[in-house]
């Protein structure tokens, strides 16, 4: 099976080709080759980075057996992008999607077992914070949710953080929390993530794929505000 993955969530994205064995018991994906794309250009890159790929490797859009995007938490106008143009491939080659938490990826990064805090620099002093019950590879989700990181440092006592940054991991430490630095999310580790959500069919349609931004958008700010 060919697995496109797409991620647009941050100031610079990636679109990756990755095969993997539908035949077999295992979870392993292999990645054929990433590209990565440009902060800033992502409506302009994302589809012809896709088509370069695809033709590089011998490929027609029409072998493509699912997709894997990056559903958040990120940047508004770059998860819009990216997901809109997934919705669209998907929609045309009638294809599954796999949506992919950035903080999903980071939990099950480090392959540690128990209750694991994903833990993601917000900007404006907050924490992308996500719980989760990890085992065997895989991450069950508990709670996300946008944090201060007075607040993130109180409600993580009593799991291990995980996190791809250093910045936020020593200030975990000197919080007394207990800490695992892991690699930043890449294309092989969301493509990992993917491939064994879409074995226990966690798919969705092109019309069911939402952005997880975690943060509400200034619309949302504003509109309560004036409630």
């Amino acid at each position: 099976m060919i697995v496109l993955t797409v991620d647009t969530s941050g100031k610079h994205g990636s679109v990756a080709l990755a095969r993997a064995e539908a035949s077999t018991d295992t979870n392993d994906v292999n990645l054929i080759e990433s590209a990565p794309l440009a902060g800033g250009t992502f409506s302009a890159q994302l589809v012809p980075q896709i088509a370069a790929l695809l033709a590089k490797h011998g490929l027609n859009k029409t072998d493509i057996d699912a997709f894997v995007a990056v559903s958040g938490p990120g940047s508004f106008t770059g998860l819009r992008v990216g997901l809109a143009a997934i919705k669209a491939l998907a929609e045309i080659l009638k294809k599954p999607i796999v949506p992919v938490s950035l903080l999903e990826v980071v939990a099950a990064g480090g392959a540690t077992p128990g209750k694991i805090t994903a833990a993601l620099d917000a900007g404006r002093g907050e924490v992308y914070s996500g719980e989760y019950s990890v085992a065997a590879g895989s991450a069950e989700l508990l709670r996300e949710q946008l944090l201060a990181k007075r607040e993130f440092f109180s409600e993580a006592r009593g799991s291990v953080v995980s996190t791809p940054d250093k910045i936020l991991a020593g200030l975990a430490r000197d919080h007394g929390l207990s800490v695992l630095e892991v690699d930043p999310p890449d294309a092989q580790a969301i493509a990992r993530v993917g491939w064994r959500k879409f074995r226990a069919n966690e798919t969705v349609s092109p019309e069911q794929l939402e952005a997880n931004y975690i943060r509400r958008t200034g619309a949302e700010i504003f509109a309560k505000a004036n409630s």
